[in-house]
């Protein structure tokens, strides 16, 4: 399992798309690939744009399927972070992934 506290990389506001990128480069993609459950943890993320969102895991989408998100979870996300997760989710999956 990999635990990535997004805090540390994206501050109080996930916004950096290129961050995202880099996040799902680095981390995301290689715990995946090694068969992983990968945790997005955005306990003290206050907010996060829908671009960094999308840059984050719509690749990921793409590539796996959306059954991807049983083993992508998404923890400790507020009301805001959430909603915009669940846009980008729902966007995804009626784009045919």
């Amino acid at each position: 399992m990999t635990e990535i506290m997004m805090h540390p990389l994206v501050g109080d506001f996930a916004e950096n798309k290129d961050r995202a990128r880099k996040i799902k480069d680095d981390i995301i993609v290689p715990a995946l690939e090694k068969g992983e459950v990968v945790i997005l943890d955005f306990q003290d993320v206050d907010s996060a744009t829908q671009s960094f969102i999308h840059a984050l895991i719509s690749d990921i989408i793409r590539r796996y399927g959306a059954e991807v998100l049983d083993v992508v979870l998404f923890r400790n996300c507020n009301e805001n972070v959430r909603k915009v997760v669940e846009i980008v989710v729902e966007y995804m999956q009626e784009s045919d992934v």
